[in-house]
């Protein structure tokens, strides 16, 4: 019988397969990700060659063709131009065929003329990784085969379906659609799990959205980004040099009015204080849903509409359908308390919509804004303004 180089248990096989495949998905998020796609780090050279010749033999990638179509995914993200939008093209169509969305766009020429600007485009690249992208890939069953024999075809089946499976698939549909969110950012990121770790910290997308040229995409106390991790390693190495981080959320609860460093603070924060204000909108939503179900009941009104008003109630009225709009409308009169939440959120957001304004309009706006909040004689509401206030750069 044909054996390999390497005689393993199937234990050996398991661990072989993960470990060959952590390889490839710390590549995909270190080098493509972090340092290709939005230049959170710069690399030696030496790693980024690997990581380049280590994606051709495990999955063909090239790169410009993958920053590429990430940079337009953020660009565009969750509109008909995004290329793999769970909320635009369903959820079952982005987990089951991601990977042939990703070639479909991979051959828009307008696309990678617009989006792949700065990436590796030398001898090796021109000659080898994009003229023979599939020669690695069948140099790596033949590597597999030989070390580790007949297994050794299993081997290489899980590392040819691990990126589909979890970049084209999980990553880009499951989070954009399942998990919890930290930001409120302009987008349906979510974070999957507070452990990155199978995903190589990829798991944390919301973060990721929020911050988009972050080098690390943890953001809480509790959530573990695995890829940092190896950055940090090769950082203290020589081998990695961090160039962009999301700033930190910091406070002066000292303060009791809106200043400049205020403004700038909120603004740059501006994802996590709608994330915060979010949480308000559900505080208040548990007390008065009951009562609009049962005036809903005793008026007749459609209890999908009393249903649906939890997520009309987070998105912004631009983005609603207009016959959405009006239900909302029509729920939102007989609720005084969530009809102020959501028009306040409304113009909070607006605030730093306002491109053509000073600094002084917009310290104005945001300070008018606290006393409407201050006056509106709900707690919850008060408390997010007094937090509000306290925002500050350094």
């Amino acid at each position: 019988m044909l054996s390999g180089m390497i005689d393993l248990p199937w234990w050996g096989v398991v661990l072989v397969a993960l470990g060959l495949t952590h390889v490839t998905i710390a590549a995909v998020t270190i080098f493509l990700h972090r340092c290709q796609a939005h230049r959170a780090l710069d690399l030696h050279p030496v790693i980024s060659h690997f990581f380049r010749f280590w994606l051709w033999l495990t999955t063909g990638i090239q790169t410009k063709q993958w920053a590429s179509i990430h940079r337009k995914h953020h660009a565009r993200c969750e509109t008909e131009e995004d290329p793999h939008s769970p909320q635009t093209r369903g959820i079952k169509e982005v987990l089951w065929r991601g990977a042939e969305l990703y070639r479909a766009e991979s051959k828009n020429n307008e696309t990678m003329d617009k989006y792949g600007s700065g990436t590796p485009d030398d001898w090796l690249e021109r000659n080898v990784y994009v003229k023979h992208s599939s020669l690695g890939i069948t140099l790596m069953f033949v590597i597999d085969l030989v070390l580790f024999g007949p297994i050794g075809i299993s081997i290489w089946a899980v590392q040819m379906l691990w990126i589909p499976v979890t970049a084209a698939g999980i990553i880009n549909g499951a989070g954009h659609y399942w998990g919890y969110r930290n930001f409120a950012a302009d987008d349906a990121s979510t974070n999957l799990l507070p452990w990155g770790i199978l995903i190589g910290g990829e798991e944390l997308h919301n973060n990721h959205h929020a911050y988009a040229t972050s080098a690390r995409l943890s953001s809480k106390w509790y959530e573990f980004d695995i890829g940092w991790m190896y950055i940090r390693m090769m950082e203290l190495s020589g081998l990695a040099r961090v160039k962009k981080l999301a700033p930190q959320i910091r406070f002066d609860w000292a303060k009791t009015r809106c200043d400049l460093d205020t403004l700038q603070a909120v603004i740059t924060h501006r994802f996590d204080v709608m994330g915060k204000y979010g949480l308000v909108i559900k505080r208040a939503c548990k007390q008065e849903i009951a009562k609009l179900r049962q005036l809903s009941q005793q008026e007749g009104h459609e209890p999908l509409t009393i249903e649906r008003l939890r997520h009309w109630l987070h998105l912004d009225a631009a983005r609603l359908p207009v016959h959405d709009r009006q239900a909302l409308a029509a729920t939102l009169r007989h609720s005084a308390q969530l009809e102020t939440l959501y028009r306040l959120k409304q113009e909070l957001a607006a605030i730093w919509a306002r491109s053509s304004a000073s600094q002084e309009q917009l310290l104005k706006a945001l300070e008018d804004w606290c006393h409407q909040a201050e006056a509106s004689g709900i707690e919850a509401l008060q408390e997010f303004s007094r937090r509000l206030r306290s925002y500050r750069m350094s």
